[in-house]
């Protein structure tokens, strides 16, 4: 009786932390349990992290209805698109570690200033993407190996999500300068709405309803920039009304040269971090399409399953980089480290967990898709081989993350050169083609380079160098 009494108040305990954290009610983090401050960054930022990847899943699922090469211009375009978002992501990975050290600093207007630039700067490269996206969207899909079939029935999908991308990028920026603040249930809230969005009206212009057209593959494109620039709307609410540790005034609204600098000077790394891990998954993305549609489109669903696991761990990843930035201006380096292992501990867990799921189940996840063999059959192979990894991939991202809170986004880019440019690309050509492995040979090449990338992080992180970084 009394031991289910003990269970009874942990669990209460626990559902009541977990409704704190949802509704953000803890925004001290540089002080007390570690255990929980984990715990509160965390939940806000895995249920955000799903809630991406849950629509990720129920995208492709609407879009495998119309055709193979419907699925097949999602990929194409998806891996072009995340190669220019780099420039935004490295902006992102700055504005969340200059916003946390303001903030671990208690210098909340310097935070807010550095909000500012950051939107300011993200504006800028989201409009010159979107320019070559209206004008090229035809020229992106043939330079990524796309069929006429695909890029005629494509290219609309391909203008629209590019030529729109403004919304994306504020939607991610303006959620780093959140997480970077501690306001992780914020930044949730503005993904669950964006993503809640784009779930209804996925399928309303994709296969039509009522007065509105049937546009198929497009559809998925114009469904999203509605749904995002929906939560860019509330977002800029919240940061000029008040619900967050950051909160703006017209006033703000100036261009501030050193901050503006100071932002670009820390994003440096983390674009060109990015523009080698995603100009790598463009390559390999070119290679797969070698291989035709049908693999190409079985690769397409096996990343969107993976990304559902893939997102949460992210957000587990996400609040690390938020205690290391915290603690860091807190003057607290030990605080931050401790909190780097920890994080990545509950990953490695839940990251073993979801691998056990995939190598054993893979086929029936991919057949929930597509009913088309050899997709299922490719899907499935590459849901086996990259899970395989999964573990080392756990503290490869906590700690990568945590290089990145900490502003040090200069040593994850050293790793991925190594990882991505002189590993994996060299390996999965000549495998897959020279030694004509096909589809494997692209699979074993992404699963060598996550675990050489992870074991290089985890050594370079106990260096310590890190904690001198300045931002």
């Amino acid at each position: 009786m009394e031991s289910q009494t003990t269970s009874g108040n942990a669990f209460s305990k626990l559902f009541s932390n977990f409704m704190d954290a949802v509704k953000g009610k803890q925004t001290e983090f540089t002080s007390g349990s570690i255990r929980k401050a984990i715990f509160m960054l965390s939940v806000p930022m895995i249920l955000e992290m799903m809630m991406e990847s849950i629509f990720a899943i129920v995208d492709i699922a609407y879009v495998s209805r119309v055709s193979v090469n419907a699925v097949a211009t999602i990929g194409l375009t998806e891996s072009v698109i995340t190669l220019v978002y780099a420039l935004a992501i490295g902006l992102s990975m700055a504005a969340t570690a200059v916003v946390a050290r303001r903030i671990g600093e208690k210098d909340e207007k310097g935070a807010a200033r550095a909000a500012v630039q950051a939107i300011f700067l993200g504006i800028l490269i989201s409009v010159v993407i979107g320019v070559f996206g209206l004008l090229y969207s035809k020229e992106i899909l043939s330079l990524m190996g796309g069929s006429s079939e695909l890029i005629a029935e494509g290219y609309g999908y391909t203008k629209f999500l590019i030529g729109g991308n403004i919304t994306i990028v504020l939607l991610f920026l303006i959620n780093a300068v959140f997480r970077g603040a501690g306001d992780a249930s914020v930044a949730m809230w503005t993904l669950i709405l964006s993503n809640g969005l784009n779930i209804i009206l996925d399928p309303i212009f994709i296969f039509g309803l009522g007065p509105v057209p049937e546009f198929g593959v497009t559809g998925a494109a114009i469904a999203t920039n509605i749904g995002r620039g929906s939560a860019v709307l509330f977002q800029l609410y919240i940061l000029f009304r008040g619900g967050s540790r950051i909160r703006l005034a017209l006033s703000d609204m100036v261009l501030r040269v050193k901050v503006m600098l100071n932002l670009i000077r820390v994003s440096l790394g983390g674009i060109a971090q990015f523009l080698i891990g995603t100009s790598s998954w463009v390559f390999l993305m070119r290679l797969m399409s070698e291989f035709g549609s049908e693999a190409l489109a079985g690769y397409t669903i096996a990343i969107r399953v993976m990304m559902f696991t893939f997102m949460p761990a992210w957000g587990m990843s996400n609040a690390a980089a938020t205690l290391v930035g915290q603690n860091l201006g807190a003057n607290k380096p030990d605080r931050a480290e401790r909190s780097v292992w920890i994080t990545g501990k509950y990953n490695a867990i839940f990251m073993f967990l979801i691998s056990l799921v995939y190598l054993f189940l893979a086929k029936p996840i991919i057949s929930l898709f597509t009913d088309v063999a050899p997709v299922i059959e490719d899907g499935a192979l590459c849901l086996q081989v990259v899970a395989a990894g999964y573990l080392f991939y756990a503290y490869g991202m906590v700690v990568t993350q945590a290089f990145n809170g900490a502003g040090d986004t200069q040593t994850p880019t050293k790793i991925n050169l190594i990882a991505f440019w002189l590993v994996q690309l060299p390996f999965a050509y000549l495998v897959s083609l020279y030694l004509d492995w096909g589809v494997l040979g692209v699979y074993l090449a992404i699963l060598v380079a996550e675990v050489l990338l992870s074991i290089m992080a985890v050594i370079w992180f106990r260096k310590g160098y890190w904690k001198q970084t300045v931002v």
